[in-house]
């Protein structure tokens, strides 16, 4: 069985949208700290444009773990 991890960080856009930027196998374990920092970067520099709007304001990280296997 393998695990998959994914990093989600969450943002709201000036359109009143929800937007993901999905960051896949991060680093270990992550830092929430660092995370929190990148997303509050990201509004402030306004690095992304987006159809669904401006990003405005950052919305709690989320990790996930997928776990596949195989059945043949």
């Amino acid at each position: 069985m393998a695990a998959k991890v994914s990093l989600h960080l969450m943002f709201m856009t000036d359109r009143n949208k929800k937007v993901r930027i999905a960051i896949p196998n991060p680093k270990q374990p992550v830092d929430p700290t660092a995370v929190q920092n990148a997303a509050q970067l990201i509004v402030e520099k306004g690095v992304f444009d987006l159809p669904q709007g401006k990003i405005v304001q950052a919305l709690p990280a989320e990790q996930t773990q997928t776990d596949t296997q195989s059945v043949s």
